[in-house]
This record gives C-alpha cells, sequence and structure tokens, in this order.
C-alpha cells in the first residue's frame, strides 16, 4: 500500500478584483461542467477524477490500520439504534400516518392504519425504492387531503434534484405522473388533484413553484410564480388549517409571502407584505385572521401581529405578542382554539400557549440544558400539541399536551437497545469570555467517573452561521466518545441565536471573525477548567462550521490536537465571487458581495480558509465531500486539502475522503451514516492516543 499522500498539480490561475490580483494554483480541480455533473457524476473530468480517487486511496490506507476501531464504534453506535421502530401514529381524519424501520433497514417505510384501529397499510417502501441505487434519499411523502393518492419525490445521486412521482393508493401504482427536476417541496391543494411544487433553475436555485394536475402531461404544468431576483429561494407551503397555500421567497434575511385559497388552486395569489431589506416574516391563519411572526419596527428578536384576511399589509398589522429584547420567537403554530409559539430566553427554548379568550401560559420544564422541538399535526380541530424534548443525558421523549386541559401524555421514549443510565452521565453548561467580553455558552458531557483535571480528550462542535442554533439534544453516536473518557461540547458560538437576534448579527458579515474567535474562546476556556488540555481538543464542524473549522486550524492551531471538517465550506472568497453557483447570490447578504464591494472582497479575504492557509504546523486533519454537493460544491474541500498538503510544515495526517456517490449530507441510509461517522471518530481517537502517550513518554 502508499503510504504517501498524493500531490495535486500546481496550474495557477489568476484572479484581479478590485485592483488586487490573486493566484490559485487549484482552480482546475472545479469542472467547468458542474452542473451536469450533479446530474451525471459519470461526465466529471478525468484528470479531476483521478486526484479524487487518490485522495480516497490514500484515506483507505490511514484507515486501514483502524478497521477494528471503526467496526467496533459501528457495531457501538447500531447497537444503540433501535432497529424495528416506529414513530408515534398522527392522525388525519379516518386514518393514523407513520413511518417506521424493520430490522435492518437503512430507509424509512411510510405506512398508515385506520384510526380506530386496524391492520397497517404500507404506502411507501423505502429499502425497496432504493435497491439497486448507489443513493437514494427521500424529500417528501405527501398524502393527498382525500387519502387516495401519495406524493413521493427522491433523490439519486445526492445533488438534490428530486424526481417527483404519484402513487394511487388504491392499487399501490405509480401513476404515469413523473416529474424531474424538482427541488423536493410539495403540497397538495384541497381538491386532491392537483399539486404544486418547485422546480430548480440552470443553477440549482429553487425558483419557480408550478401547479400540476393529475393525469396531465408535467409539460403542461402551469408556472404560477417566478422569482426573478436570483439572492432568493421559493417555497411551497400550507396553511395548518388548510385554508391556504403559501409561496415564500426569501434570502436569509429578507422574505415575502403570497397566499392563494387552497380550496381554488387555479386562482389568484395574493402577496401579504412587499418585501424590504432585511424585514423577515412568516405567516400561518388564526380565528378568521393572520397570525403574523415578523421582526418589523426594530423587533429584533421578532413579535406576533395579526391582520385580516382581506387586508394583509403591514398598514393593518396589530401587535399581539408585542416585541421583547432577549426573548427570540422562533416560531408559530396554530390550531383551531389555541396557537403556539416556540421561543428561546437565555439560551433555552419553551412553548407559549394562547387560547381564543386571550389566556396565555408556558409549558415548563426542568434540566437546565435541554433541547425542544414543536411536532406536527394533521388536525387543526384539536387541543392536542405534540412536542419532543431531549437534553445530552435524557433520550428524546415525544408527548401530547393538552392545550385545554395542561395535562402531558408521554407517548414514546426513545429506546437504546443496548443500554443507557442517565445517571451515569452530567451534562454541565459553562460559559467562555470572548476577547471582546461577550460570554459564550458552551455544553458539555461527561460520565461522571471522568477525571477533570485536564488530562481528558475533548471533541469540540461547533457551527456558527445562518442564525442556526445547535440545541443541547441527545445523540447516540457521542456516547462511544463520551464513553471513551472524552469530555463533548458544543460552543453555541456567534453566527446563530442562542442568545438572541443580535447573536446572529455579530456573527455574520463585518463580524464574522467573532465565530472563530468565540470558539477559540471555548477551547480556551475547557482547558483553563481542567476539563482538557491543549493539543487534546478535536474540533468538528461541517458545512459552515466546516469553515470555522478551517478558520481556527489557520488561526489558533496549537490548540487542537485534530480537526475532522465535514463538507467544509472553506474556499469562501471564490464562492462569493462566482455567480452561478447555487448558493452564491442568496447568501451575499449572509457574508457579502465581495463582486461588488471591495471592502466585503478584503474581509473574506482576511479569513477565507484556502486563501489563508500558511507555512505552519496544523493539527491531524480529516476532510469529508460529497462529489454531487451542491451547497458545498467538491472541489472547495479537495481544493483546501491540496493547498494545506503543500504549504503544511508538520507530519501529521491529512486525509480527504469524497463520497463519489453522495452529496451535501453523505450517505442517506441511517446505518450508512453511521459508518461514516465511526471513521472520522476512529481518526479523532487514534490521533489523540497517539498525541497523548506521546507526550507521556516526553
Amino acid at each position: 500500500m502508499n503510504l504517501l499522500p498524493p500531490r495535486a498539480d500546481k496550474r495557477p490561475a489568476t484572479d484581479t478584483r478590485h485592483g488586487r490580483t490573486r493566484t490559485d494554483d487549484y482552480a482546475w480541480l472545479r469542472d467547468d461542467n458542474w452542473q451536469q455533473v450533479m446530474r451525471d457524476p459519470n461526465v466529471l473530468q478525468a484528470d479531476i477524477r483521478a486526484y479524487l480517487e487518490a485522495e480516497n486511496a490514500y484515506t483507505d490506507t490511514v484507515l486501514a490500520p483502524l478497521e477494528n476501531e471503526v467496526e467496533a464504534l459501528f457495531e457501538e453506535m447500531k447497537g444503540r439504534i433501535k432497529q424495528v421502530d416506529s414513530s408515534v401514529p398522527l392522525p388525519d381524519g379516518p386514518w393514523a400516518y407513520y413511518r417506521r424501520y424493520r430490522e435492518g433497514g437503512e430507509h424509512p417505510l411510510f405506512c398508515r392504519m385506520p384510526v380506530g384501529g386496524g391492520e397497517e397499510a404500507m404506502i411507501f417502501d423505502g429499502d425497496a425504492e432504493a435497491e439497486g441505487q448507489a443513493y437514494f434519499k427521500l424529500a417528501a411523502c405527501e398524502h393527498s387531503p382525500d387519502h387516495r393518492y401519495l406524493a413521493h419525490a427522491a433523490d439519486l445521486n445526492g445533488s438534490e434534484i428530486y424526481i417527483l412521482k404519484v402513487r394511487d393508493l388504491e392499487n399501490g401504482v405509480d401513476m404515469e405522473d413523473t416529474i424531474e427536476g424538482v427541488h423536493g417541496a410539495i403540497e397538495w391543494a384541497n381538491d386532491s388533484r392537483t399539486l404544486f411544487y418547485t422546480v430548480l433553475d440552470e443553477n440549482h436555485r429553487p425558483c419557480a413553484v408550478r401547479r400540476h394536475v393529475l393525469g396531465t402531461n408535467a409539460a403542461d404544468d402551469v408556472e404560477v410564480y417566478r422569482e426573478v431576483d436570483p439572492g432568493f429561494f421559493v417555497s411551497i407551503s400550507k396553511t395548518e388549517s388548510r385554508q391556504f397555500m403559501l409561496i415564500s421567497a426569501h434570502d436569509h434575511q429578507t422574505s415575502e409571502v403570497r397566499v392563494l385559497d387552497a380550496d381554488d388552486p387555479t386562482g389568484d395569489w395574493r402577496l401579504i407584505e412587499s418585501r424590504s431589506v432585511d424585514h423577515e416574516y412568516d405567516v400561518t391563519d388564526w380565528n378568521g385572521a393572520w397570525l403574523i411572526r415578523t421582526n418589523d419596527g426594530g423587533a429584533e428578536d421578532f413579535k406576533v401581529v395579526t391582520a385580516p384576511h382581506d387586508a394583509p399589509g403591514r398598514r393593518n398589522w396589530t401587535d399581539i405578542v408585542a416585541h421583547e429584547s432577549g426573548r427570540l420567537i422562533l416560531g408559530v403554530q396554530a390550531f383551531g382554539g389555541y396557537w403556539v409559539r416556540m421561543e428561546r430566553v437565555d439560551a433555552l427554548p419553551r412553548l407559549v400557549i394562547t387560547g381564543q379568550d386571550g389566556d396565555t401560559h408556558a409549558v415548563a420544564f426542568e434540566e437546565d440544558a435541554y433541547a425542544l422541538g414543536m411536532g406536527g399535526s394533521y388536525e387543526f380541530e384539536t387541543t392536542s400539541l405534540r412536542f419532543t424534548y431531549s437534553s445530552m443525558t435524557t433520550p428524546e421523549q415525544t408527548f401530547d399536551y393538552d392545550m385545554a386541559t395542561r395535562a402531558r401524555t408521554l407517548l414514546k421514549e426513545q429506546e437504546v437497545p443496548s443500554g443507557h443510565t442517565t445517571e451515569n452521565y452530567v451534562t454541565r453548561r459553562i460559559q467562555a469570555s470572548a476577547p471582546d467580553g461577550e460570554t459564550v455558552p458552551v455544553s458539555l458531557l461527561y460520565r461522571k467517573e471522568t477525571t477533570l483535571d485536564g488530562s481528558a480528550p475533548c471533541l469540540l462542535y461547533g457551527y456558527g452561521a445562518y442564525g442556526m442554533s445547535m440545541p443541547a439534544s441527545f445523540s447516540t453516536a457521542r456516547l462511544s466518545l463520551v464513553d471513551r473518557g472524552f469530555v463533548y461540547a458544543i460552543a453555541h458560538i456567534r453566527g446563530g441565536m442562542e442568545k438572541g437576534y443580535r447573536w446572529y448579527k455579530t456573527g455574520r458579515a463585518e463580524h464574522k471573525t467573532n465565530t472563530f474567535t468565540d470558539f477559540i474562546a471555548a477551547g480556551e476556556a475547557l482547558v483553563a477548567r481542567g476539563y482538557t488540555s491543549q493539543g487534546r481538543i478535536a474540533a468538528h464542524g461541517g458545512s459552515a462550521g466546516g469553515m470555522l473549522m478551517g478558520a481556527v486550524a489557520n488561526m489558533a492551531p496549537d490548540l487542537f490536537g485534530a480537526i475532522a471538517a465535514d463538507v467544509p465550506f472553506v474556499d469562501v472568497l471564490n464562492t462569493m465571487l462566482d455567480d452561478t453557483l447555487p448558493l452564491t447570490p442568496p447568501e451575499w447578504p449572509e457574508w457579502g458581495n465581495p463582486i461588488e464591494d471591495a471592502e466585503a472582497y478584503a474581509r473574506i479575504a482576511a479569513y477565507s480558509p484556502y486563501d489563508n492557509v500558511s507555512a505552519q504546523d496544523y493539527p491531524h486533519v480529516f476532510v469529508t465531500a460529497g462529489l454531487t454537493d451542491p451547497r458545498v460544491t467538491y472541489w472547495e474541500p479537495a481544493k483546501w486539502v491540496a493547498r494545506m498538503r503543500e504549504l503544511k510544515t508538520d507530519a501529521n495526517t491529512l486525509c480527504l475522503k469524497t463520497n463519489m456517490d453522495a452529496g451535501h449530507g453523505g450517505a442517506a441510509g441511517r446505518f450508512q451514516r453511521l459508518k461514516e461517522t465511526a471513521e472520522i471518530y476512529a481518526f479523532v481517537l487514534s490521533v489523540l492516543s497517539a498525541r497523548a502517550a506521546r507526550a507521556a513518554r516526553a
């Protein structure tokens, strides 16, 4: 076996912007025909494929001695998953719908049974549909309001380009209605014969909504909305009452919604409120009016307003939940007699319920750190709210909460077949001090008997972008590290919304470097308080969290003994300069537009991980990529690894593993994903153990 890592050819390409010239030696790894590669990976240029396969072969040689550890980790993780499992059925008229897994099954089975009891009917067999496919992922599985049809959309190569089909549930056979190039969002009109779906443009952006009538040629489908701004994505949904269809056009900070009477699928779509920069709102209907979550009028952490159905514009909005700084309203769900808001205060979520009489109460929880999620509901006229609860020590629990009586019913508790004793683990939240004086929450999980004298290894996870908060939820996979003496930590850094919308604003655009320094501060706090020590920390993040990994590798390489970067967004400047890529125009508000703005160019160039690789020692690094990934294109991690190989001055291991049959999320099957996690964890365990052994000898 060849233990020497591959070296990518250097083929210099120059680019001049705003009076600055940059040379990119590895730009050739971007296939000019990338749009077609998304649809057919076989057309990838031969020299690019050869390099990626050489990197994969090298990674295989690195992982070969760890094969037993990988397998042990995989079996542990697999043993914590209940193989024959089912979601709690959701009633919808005469049927209750749910999904389940069979023994050894990779993909979900969608089923229903009569509400009053009776025989199960399997309406979609994910394992059977995936048979013979190198990749299979279901994006949507939606039954029609009359329960006669099932619309389903699947991705067959990881590119997030879906094929939409419709199944007649009376005979279980797919109809001739087949639509390719769908983005994945599907909604039925109330006639159960009309489908609305989103489509992609040539640059892989969801740009339009079309209407399809069962039994007609898809080529004749009517386009009911097209977005002309490439910076806005389009989605289709339906209100909880099922009275209205919704089209939302949005980027990360601005949105606009149109509505249609769901009983009149050929009718006119009405605009709620015209878009204006940095104004976000979303809509549902309740009690004969619109219920709107909005940041209008300086409501940074959002408020809730109401407006008449026939006069939905901003001039008619009336506050029903006023803005309160530090209380971030995350979402709203409506029922016949109640509406529910999810909000976050002091980095913890809570549910607040309001009745038609205006009476309001919150659902209480006891743990210091936990994760909460509102469940879906097919039924509108119900007093039952479904939600999920977990913490880093508590497996997920599914509850029905009676909003009238305030009784809480536990419907399901996540089972860990190999056993899990909550009392054996400790979860804590500490605060790290950032360089500018902000306090950064850090959630911790470790076994009770773990010695906290600095000797424990630590995995520190972070993301920090798009306002996405990292919940302190339960994970069976991370127990494999914790049971081996690790402290598992989640850094709730700026760029997320753990501490309100301000936490997001101060971690994006001109404040982006706060995300990186927050993460470094979290690592330093763990060292200072004896949870671990310098060089014993493995940093882990993916996608935009992979950008974080690249940035901290450049900024504080001595703090980390290992870095695991999943599909990392590391070639930030080049990507933001390429307006043909799927996510570039929609993400200019997040990072800045370096094409038009010289200041944004200089700012991004100063932190972009690929552009700031230098001749220094780096930690051990394990990188993943997906060939058909439309979000973080495969060449970003490939270029980053090639440049690190060229410049790094250490002898540490650097691996790139590209999944040639998948995209952004890696393998689609539930056990296939675990195997990928097991490989990363085995790598981390190996390099940190070797480093500890060397330190002990010294």
